[in-house]
């Protein structure tokens, strides 16, 4: 397999076409080719800085397109505007919190049917329920254990592709 280098986007004026390897190829590099073909566009719902910053850098090295909201309403309009593949979404957020941000996405007709991880690091008995009640799709508890998160997110996207 060829070696893997950085790979910066980049604007060609009067250049010849951008030529990219056949993905077929043993000589492509996957991460590129997977990248210049489809980013999946996660929309990652987090008022805390480290938080976002932490689990954002983790999704864009697993190859995702990671969008930012810091509170509830502002997710509500960008899903709207823009629909992400799926939405990890804290429950604790100013203005709006995560559990009424979910329940107006589920009544949008553009949004209803975005897939939601619900993510709370108050890990109470009952909040999985509240969540599934507000509509969310799964649930996780912070701090973030990745391969588990990426399970859910895969197992959600898969779903999501594979129903009418």
């Amino acid at each position: 397999m060829a070696m893997c280098g950085s790979v910066f986007p980049q604007t060609r004026l009067h250049a010849e076409p951008l030529r990219v390897a056949d993905p077929r190829s043993e000589n492509s590099c996957p991460f590129v080719v997977n990248s210049l073909l489809h980013m999946t566009k996660i929309l990652l719902v987090e008022d805390n800085e480290m938080n976002r910053d932490m689990l954002s850098r983790r999704l864009e090295r697993k190859g995702y397109q990671v969008a930012i909201a810091t509170d509830g309403q502002q997710a509500v309009e960008m899903a709207a505007a823009d629909p992400p593949a799926l939405i990890l979404m804290d429950m604790s957020l100013p203005v709006l919190d995560g559990w009424e941000a979910t329940r107006r996405l589920k009544a949008g007709e553009r949004t209803k049917n975005i897939p939601v991880i619900a993510l709370t690091a108050h890990a109470m008995q009952g909040d999985e329920q509240k969540a599934k009640e507000a509509g969310c799709d799964d649930y996780d508890t912070k701090p973030v254990e990745l391969t588990r998160l990426l399970g859910k997110i895969e197992a959600l996207l898969k779903g999501k592709s594979t129903s009418p």
